[in-house]
């Protein structure tokens, strides 16, 4: 599958001032497959070398990490040789690892010349450490998420639709044709169903059924469930569990606010807090904090007590929330709350994977804005219509009180700009 992250993973290459790098994301997204690709496609050669599979390279680590001993060694366990310029040395899982994972900085100071890149899970990589600091200033790192909308395209081979989508977004935003907007949304519902997860759309069209896909969904939620005990004590993982289970709970009502008496009667933040920071860790839930104020910067504005919580692929919400395939595929608008929610998440997904930070501000009354976007000096307000009907007073009374430049209105509607308010549908987000 064709991914974005590869044009970055081409420039870290040609970089002067390369550091060895190292690839964060959550399980199941496609870090291990993406960088092999790379490595085989733009080097002579790849040195794979996992480290939770491999216990006895495991204990190579153990030992003198200075790169100039570690090379030979590594050489003689892969029976590979590994060559500057040449040769891309993959440290994959590097999580199992704590010294393998200081051991980039070595090769960041004695042996730059050398192109080394990690990938684990993200999760690992920012609690699994008991004796070594993580080596601050010594990495390049990359963030990787689901395959975002238009990479889903891509793997449908739908790439002249997803060229027309961005003609359509840059260029004045001038409607697209009919046929190719009922197709464009079709392919979204699709990709609420499946979810940008590559073992879940490989899974699809090998099969062509919504029901198949249900077998990866269900493992790599089973992996969630599996890091909870395997990083976690027994009674946080009961409360970690607790707060993973609410989250269809916490969407499916008109107020998104996360609440903790959800989770359990009596609930605060003083019981679930460390549980939403280790699903923010694990890269399993998005959090979107609440701003009081819609004014520059943002985030000196925020409510850290008031925020949403997303999960980070919205087909493992479609799967956990056991929302019917078909309630996504038909064209009828219903009065559901829940199909509100899953929109909200795709929008949450689609920008945090574009690495804008995810803010929505509330009046102090009921106007509500789902997300809020900071850019070039304005703060943009970002609404979200589930289907047809995009009529709101929360955005007349944001445009009144802050007077942005216009607003981002984004609903089953076809491309247009009026009463300054940009109307961008769902399968064009990834453009904003």
């Amino acid at each position: 599958m064709k991914r974005k992250i590869t044009a970055a993973l081409v420039e870290w290459k040609q970089r002067k001032s390369r550091k060895p790098l190292l690839v964060n994301g959550s399980r199941q997204i496609g870090k291990t497959h993406s960088i092999n690709e790379f490595g085989r496609t733009y080097f002579s050669d790849v040195v794979y070398i996992n480290l939770e599979t491999n216990p006895v390279i495991r204990t190579v680590f153990e030992g003198n990490i200075e790169p100039s001993s570690l090379i030979p060694l590594l050489e003689s366990h892969t029976d590979k040789r590994i060559i500057a310029g040449e040769t891309l040395l993959f440290l994959d899982e590097i999580q199992a690892s704590e010294r393998a994972l200081l051991s980039l900085k070595y090769f960041c100071e004695w042996a730059p010349q050398y192109h080394v890149a990690a990938a684990g899970s993200l999760l690992g990589v920012a609690v699994n450490r008991e004796k070594y600091s993580f080596p601050v200033g010594k990495v390049d790192e990359l963030n990787m998420y689901p395959l975002d909308f238009e990479e889903f395209l891509w793997a449908f081979e739908k790439n002249k639709l997803a060229e027309e989508i961005r003609n359509c977004f840059f260029g004045g935003l001038q409607p697209l044709p009919q046929t190719l907007h009922q197709l464009a949304l079709e392919m979204y519902n699709y990709y609420c169903i499946i979810g940008g997860m590559p073992a879940v759309i490989s899974d699809f069209l090998e099969h062509n059924s919504f029901l198949t896909i249900k077998n990866p969904q269900t493992f790599i939620l089973n992996e969630y469930i599996a890091d909870m005990a395997k990083y976690a004590t027994h009674a946080t993982a009961v409360k970690i569990r607790s707060c993973y289970n609410s989250i269809p709970t916490q969407l499916a009502k008109e107020n998104k606010k996360f609440q903790y008496k959800v989770v359990q009667k009596g609930g605060t933040a003083s019981i679930f807090g460390e549980a939403i920071e280790w699903l923010q860790c694990a890269g399993i839930v998005l959090k979107c904090q609440r701003i009081e104020q819609a004014l520059i910067p943002i985030k000196a504005y925020q409510d850290f007590s008031d925020f949403k919580l997303y999960m980070s692929d919205v087909g493992m919400l479609t799967t956990h929330s056991g929302l019917p395939a078909q309630m996504l595929l038909t064209s009828i608008e219903t009065n559901n709350t829940f199909m509100g929610a899953i929109a909200e998440n795709f929008v949450a997904q689609t920008l945090e994977s574009k690495s804008i930070p995810l803010f929505y501000w509330k009046s102090e009354d009921t106007a509500e804005i789902d997300f809020v976007i900071q850019n070039e000096g304005f703060v943009i307000p970002v609404e979200v219509k589930k289907g047809l009907r995009t009529r709101s007073g929360s955005m007349a009374l944001f445009a009144k009180k802050y007077r942005p430049p216009y607003a981002i209105r984004i609903s089953q509607k076809n491309f247009g700009f009026e009463n300054d308010i940009k109307a961008v549908p769902f399968y064009a987000v990834h453009c904003i």
